[in-house]
Order: C-alpha cells, then sequence, then structure tokens
C-alpha cells in the first residue's frame, strides 16, 4: 500500500469514527429563499415546494462539510434545483449537476447567475446525463468524488413520477421517471466505481403512506447497497421544520390542508413531511472495481 492509499485509509477511518449510527441534523431552511424587493424580479421561474425541498440548503450544506474537504468533488445525481450546487461552491468545492433535460437545465443557469458570484460559477458544472449513465456524466473524476448526493425520486421501484405535468414548476414539467430497480442496482455500482477511496454516498429519501400502508425505501436501498460494496455508516434524520422551544414549527401547504377531516373520523390524518431520512455510505475496499 502507498504513503497516499495509507493516508487516505486513515481519513477514512477518522470520518467513520466521528460518525454516529443514528444522528439529527436541524436542516429547516427557513428564511432562505425569500422573495426580491419588488423592484428586483426574479430571473427564473420557481421550483415547486416538493423539488425544492429534495435536498435543502442546509441539508447540502450539513452533508459537504462533514464528507467532503475544501478543493474536492461533490455530484448532485437527481439535480431539481441549485442548493446542492450553490452550497459546493459557496463551500470551496466543485459541484457537478446532472440535469439531462433542457427546461431544467435552463432553470439550473439562470438560478446559478442569479445565487453566485462569476469566480464561484466557474466551479459548477452541468452535465446532460441522467442517473442512469453515472460513469458516462462523471466520465474522467472515477475515483475522485469524495460525496455523491442522491434525493430519490418518490417512486424509485416503480419507474414513475408524481405530481402534476403542466402549470407547476419547470422541473415538474421536464420530470423523468424515477430509477426502475434494474437501474437502481446499476446506479450503485457505478456509484461505488466513482467514488473516491474514503469518499461517501449519501442517499436521501422520504417514507410516505400509501394504501393505509408505511412505504420505506431505505430498509431495500441499504441491502442492494451492500451488493454493490457500498458500506452503511450512518442513518440521519433530517428535520426539514423549525423548532421553537420544544416544538416543530410545521406550516402545511393547500395540499395538506385539503386533507383536514372531522376528528370523529377514523380515516389517517393530514400527513405532512417533517424529516428527510439519509442513508450515508462509503466505498468498500480500497479500489475501484
Amino acid at each position: 500500500m502507498s504513503n497516499n492509499e495509507r493516508s487516505r485509509s486513515k481519513r477514512s477511518r477518522a470520518t467513520e469514527r466521528r460518525l454516529v449510527p443514528l444522528s439529527v441534523w436541524l436542516c429547516s431552511d427557513a428564511g432562505y429563499g425569500a422573495p426580491k424587493a419588488k423592484d428586483q424580479p426574479p430571473v427564473a421561474e420557481a421550483v415547486c415546494e416538493r423539488h425544492r425541498q429534495a435536498v435543502g440548503r442546509e441539508l447540502a450544506r450539513h452533508l459537504i462539510g462533514a464528507c467532503t474537504r475544501p478543493g474536492s468533488v461533490v455530484a448532485d445525481v437527481f439535480t431539481t434545483s441549485e442548493t446542492v450546487l450553490v452550497a459546493a461552491a459557496e463551500m470551496g468545492r466543485l459541484g457537478i449537476g446532472l440535469a439531462p433535460r433542457l427546461p431544467v437545465a435552463q432553470h439550473l443557469v439562470s438560478r446559478l447567475r442569479q445565487d453566485l458570484a462569476a469566480d464561484q460559477r466557474a466551479a459548477v458544472r452541468l452535465r446532460p446525463h441522467g442517473p442512469q449513465a453515472l460513469r458516462e456524466a462523471l466520465l474522467g473524476l472515477e475515483s475522485r468524488v469524495e460525496l455523491l448526493i442522491a434525493a430519490l425520486p418518490p417512486y424509485p421501484e416503480l419507474g414513475r413520477s408524481i405530481g402534476p405535468a403542466e402549470g407547476s414548476c419547470p422541473t415538474c414539467r421536464a420530470e423523468q421517471p424515477g430509477l426502475e430497480v434494474t437501474h437502481l442496482d446499476r446506479f450503485l455500482e457505478d456509484a461505488r466505481h466513482v467514488l473516491a477511496p474514503d469518499g461517501h454516498l449519501a442517499v436521501i429519501t422520504t417514507a410516505r403512506y400509501e394504501h393505509g400502508r408505511l412505504v420505506d425505501q431505505a430498509p431495500g436501498i441499504i441491502q442492494r447497497a451492500a451488493r454493490a460494496g457500498l458500506t452503511y455508516l450512518q442513518h440521519v434524520i433530517a428535520l426539514r421544520v423549525p423548532i421553537e422551544g420544544d416544538a416543530l414549527v410545521v406550516q402545511p401547504g393547500p395540499a395538506e390542508l385539503a386533507q383536514l377531516r372531522r376528528v370523529q373520523s377514523a380515516e389517517l390524518p393530514p400527513v405532512v413531511s417533517v424529516h428527510a431520512d439519509v442513508c450515508l455510505f462509503a466505498r468498500s475496499g480500497g479500489g475501484a472495481r
């Protein structure tokens, strides 16, 4: 083993020692993205709440700060907003976003011009590839990516997405189907290939109720990641809502308010998402496959 490999191995072990099996991160983006002054109109169409919260700004900063060093490569695999790329550039990393659909890429370019200075935008790259083509998207960066952030679509096992296709945000209108099971396996194998020896994959999911039962993607993803050669390190509960004292400040939107029912109703109460589940993985072994 070379001196560089020993050094990377020590850094990896040190990082793993700092990570506890279960953590809670406060990741509320309250106050971020507030409307501009009336004399300063927005330069880009707004992204809907579902896509804006896929990876919030504070969650992105937590992940980048915990898993990477200045100058390293951070890749946002399911790029639906500019949050990860902006956080990476502001923290001195090279940010790469996968944007296979032209409307989404155009939206991202507009947002990056608004949120970043010219020298910071130089540290951002957009690649016209989807998650199924991760190796092609990160060609030339194999074994150099320190952090892959993958906020999975709501229905990866079914290969379909949710949400209206018209009259909503540019990402909704251009949204591609989620990963099917076979594509998910390939994605995890490709993730191991492109990660640095001490790199991390952060898979972000949100449990949901469907037909009266709880659907949680995380256990199946952990099993598939192990088969792909990725070591499961930590489960993070990322709280997306502010905390006042000992209470969560939950502000439901119109969709949740429309679900309100009588107190006597035997049906399930409205479901409001207050957190995301983040599974952190590390690349197993010392070299790329």
